[in-house]
């Protein structure tokens, strides 16, 4: 299998993990010699109730009962889709009422992006200095990071960038700005959160300018960072939000949230604005609306900022130089790329998935599934702990 891997499947890097997976369930996925890993990864935050959740399965299993895709989207009234978009609503701010669900977080950039456009009448786009929104052409475009995407200019034009919490930088946002795109907690970059109320002094920049606000939750929504987004946590709401990874519940889906009155522009001059085929795929929305009701019904959110203290409190080591982020969304900060790429490989080898950041070198991504036990976040930080101890001796 490994050879048929590397020769038939496309890579996204030349030194994939290839470890070759047979199961998977709760915290744990399984090699196909048996082997147990215990996940401190939810496969890139987006496996929010861990693997193969009773809930999850039956609702899938459900809806394949009775039936599976049947038309483009927004043409039927499927109930999943309806239920799910409904359930978004009554928890969101009263701005934030209408969904457009699609089948990825960069897909809904992409939407996010139109949408501003079309209601703007503008084509200023402004995001953030290592920012990452997805890899699509326009998602692309709007990612702060030159090395990975200058081999595919042209991109879209009249995208400015400014410095994530640099309050000086917010004079450019202008009456040509038509959005300001953020991440609510800066993913790739390293789990920056916002500082000194700059998501709200952004806010207000934008209401000044007449600009629409854009915030990325594709990592930190649904539960993650102890509230249901966490924009949440900030005092600022966006015009619209965008969404992905965790509200599957382990199935491809994006979804970005705006005002009716935004909304509507996509149906109209032109009609058609945005289209999908399987955007708000029945069985996609079912797993997804049972993950948000375990997420708002449970005490996972809660638990999130429990369990990020006992990881605050568990990871205490020389090679630890900095935990950054909120919940389970954490990240360990190493003295330098050689000693991450070391320890989340060892770990890989003892038992333990931990992964990289995009632009951050010396970041290990903690990211388990809002599930996870304190047993299990014990079991695995003490084989960090040990790894780092053997890293430390071997310099």
């Amino acid at each position: 299998m490994t050879s048929d891997f590397f020769k038939y499947q496309a890579q996204t890097s030349l030194h994939p993990l290839a470890m070759e997976i047979s199961r998977a369930s709760g915290s744990y996925i399984y090699d196909v010699n048996n082997k147990a890993y215990l996940d401190f990864v939810a496969g890139v935050s987006a496996c929010t109730l861990g693997h193969n959740h009773p809930k999850v399965i039956n609702a899938i299993k459900s809806q394949l009962d009775k039936y599976m895709h049947v038309m483009v989207y927004g043409e039927y009234i499927q109930k999943p889709a309806v239920e799910l978009t409904k359930l978004l609503a009554e928890q969101l701010p009263s701005s934030l009422e209408k969904t457009y669900l699609t089948n990825s977080g960069t897909e809904a950039i992409e939407g996010a992006l139109k949408l501003a456009k079309r209601a703007t009448g503008r084509t200023e786009i402004i995001a953030a200095d290592k920012a990452y929104h997805g890899n699509t052409m326009g998602s692309m475009s709007v990612m702060g990071y030159e090395e990975r995407k200058q081999a595919f200019r042209p991109l879209l034009p009249n995208i400015r960038f400014i410095d994530f919490n640099k309050e000086t930088d917010l004079k450019h946002i202008t009456t040509k700005t038509a959005c300001v795109v953020l991440e609510t907690i800066q993913g790739g970059a390293g789990f920056i959160e916002p500082e000194n109320d700059y998501l709200k002094k952004v806010r207000n920049r934008c209401d000044e300018v007449g600009a629409l606000l854009i915030l990325d939750e594709i990592q930190s929504g649904i539960g993650r960072t102890g509230k249901l987004f966490g924009f949440q946590h900030f005092n600022c709401s966006p015009d619209i939000l965008v969404t992905g990874k965790g509200l599957g519940g382990g199935m491809p889906i994006g979804a970005f949230t705006a005002s009716d009155k935004l909304m509507g522009l996509l149906s109209d001059n032109p009609k058609l604005g945005h289209i999908t085929t399987f955007g708000g795929h029945p069985v996609i929305a079912a797993s997804a609306l049972v993950t948000l009701q375990e997420v708002i019904k449970s005490n996972l959110m809660y638990q999130a900022l429990e369990k990020e203290q006992l990881f605050r409190n568990l990871l205490m080591h020389p090679l630890i130089k900095e935990i950054r982020g909120k919940g389970l969304m954490l990240a360990i900060i190493t003295p330098s790329d050689e000693i991450t790429n070391s320890l989340i490989l060892k770990c890989q080898d003892a038992g333990l998935i931990l992964f990289w950041l995009l632009f951050e070198p010396k970041a290990v991504r903690i990211t388990p599934p809002l599930t996870i036990s304190n047993e299990e976040i014990t079991k695995g930080c003490a084989i960090i702990i040990d790894i780092l101890n053997t890293i430390q001796q071997e310099n």
